[in-house]
């Protein structure tokens, strides 16, 4: 685990990815990986960046990131977890939602976790057993909202479209039951939201371990909980279905994505 003089470096390390996204998104490349799915040069600058910085001064440490090949990985291992944009479509479209997103895995638990969105300059961040900050403020969730009055994000799954017609239905019981959907278009910015009490629960399925690996810790930090569909801890070397949520309406929330009422 970080020592505190090593998180700190890591946070600005993050942070300095600002200058090179705002650079490389002024001659913006796209390339389509698949549907709805893309990758574009500030990811890669970003990638690139990070990975050479992290390696300078964590040798020891492997990287796992969404634009490169990622073997071998095992689950008693340590890696850093990078999602260089996560947001991709948003920052396409110059929507200004999203972020440079960081984890440390430690022999199958997530340690330390950095959420950055330049735009809006909030940087998020937790340590294991140290709660979770903003910018330097301490935050929590929300846990005093019953789920009828409670907001809810959830991800559409766009890059796998066959999903819908089983999807939507959860989403139309949810939103049955709550107050409102918001739909980002940012995993781990949905996470963060959850954790600082912007919105009270989260739910997609078949996320990357860097969509969710660094804001499920700063979630749980808070004090919310997060896990499968199926209840099942999050595994954060493989793809998972995941609900986010405060403790509050953890109950009420799984039961609807399970198909019963709330």
């Amino acid at each position: 685990m970080l020592n505190q003089k090593e998180q700190k470096e890591v946070i600005e390390l993050v942070k300095k990815t600002r200058e090179l996204i705002f650079r490389e998104l002024e001659a913006a490349r796209v390339t389509v990986k698949g549907a709805a799915d893309y990758v574009t040069n500030v990811d890669y600058a970003v990638q690139d960046f990070l990975k050479k910085e992290l390696e300078e001064r964590f040798p020891q440490i492997r990287m796992i990131a969404e634009e490169k090949e990622n073997r071998d990985l095992a689950a008693d291992g340590i890696y850093w977890i990078l999602d260089p944009i996560d947001g991709t479509t948003n920052l396409i479209h110059r929507y200004g939602m999203s972020a440079v997103a960081l984890a440390l895995y430690e022999k199958g638990e997530i340690t330390f976790g950095v959420v950055y969105n330049p735009f809006h300059e909030e940087l998020y961040y937790a340590a294991k057993g140290e709660g979770a900050y903003c910018n330097g403020e301490q935050i929590h969730v929300s846990d005093n909202v019953e789920l009828q009055d409670a907001v809810v994000s959830y991800g559409s799954s766009p890059y796998e479209k066959k999903r819908a017609a089983e999807l939507f239905p959860v989403f139309y019981r949810i939103f049955m039951n709550c107050a409102d959907f918001r739909r980002t278009g940012s995993a781990e910015l949905d996470l963060c939201y959850v954790a600082c009490g912007r919105q009270e629960g989260y739910l997609e399925q078949d996320l990357k371990p860097w969509d969710y690996s660094a804001g499920s810790l700063i979630l749980t930090e808070a004090g919310g909980c997060v896990k499968s569909w199926s209840g099942e801890r999050l595994p954060y070397l493989k793809n998972a279905d995941v609900i986010a949520c405060t403790k509050k309406i953890e109950a009420s929330l799984t039961e609807l994505v399970r198909g019963g009422n709330a």
